[in-house]
């Protein structure tokens, strides 16, 4: 399969990592994986500040599987920040949580989410998902690149 990006899962939930990872690689998605754990971190690595600054080491990400419920910031808070940065090359953005509430679904559609995908607990099911991610997201439609394809890219 062919490769197109980073992948920037913002979880912090050690299990579903762990779930995804394996679903990813069963499903057959090669494309690298990055991982943060909060709000915080998840905004520091979109603006490569601090330990990823390294764009070599930290890639600027294509697609963003962003949970809303995280530690030093949620979900709505990353989308926000994104939002208000309205920066072309912005890496696409899919929220991946159970917190699945209309309201919750609707806020993340205003704060510029490109999908809402509600997290399953069976591992069946998040493979399922991957599976259905992998089809429609990265094969089907492909994610923007930047407009001088730079992994470099930071944000102020």
């Amino acid at each position: 399969m062919q490769q197109d990006g980073i992948i920037l899962i913002a979880d912090d939930s050690e299990d579903d990592l762990i779930l995804m990872k394996r679903a990813f690689a069963k499903t057959g998605v090669i494309n690298p994986i990055q991982v943060v754990k909060s709000g915080a971190e998840t905004i520091a690595y979109l603006k490569g500040d601090g330990k990823y600054a390294n764009r070599e080491e930290f890639p600027f990400p294509t697609i963003l599987l962003l949970d809303l419920h995280m530690p030093e910031g949620d979900g709505f808070e990353v989308l926000k920040w994104i939002r208000d940065k309205s920066i072309a090359g912005s890496p696409l953005i899919i929220v991946l949580s159970r917190l699945d509430e209309i309201k919750n679904i609707n806020r993340a559609y205003a704060l510029g989410a490109n999908s809402f995908l509600t997290k399953p607990g069976d591992p069946g099911e998040l493979q399922q998902l991957i599976k259905t991610f992998h089809g429609y997201w990265i094969l089907r439609n492909k994610p923007p690149r930047f407009d001088n394809g730079d992994a470099t890219k930071k944000w102020d």
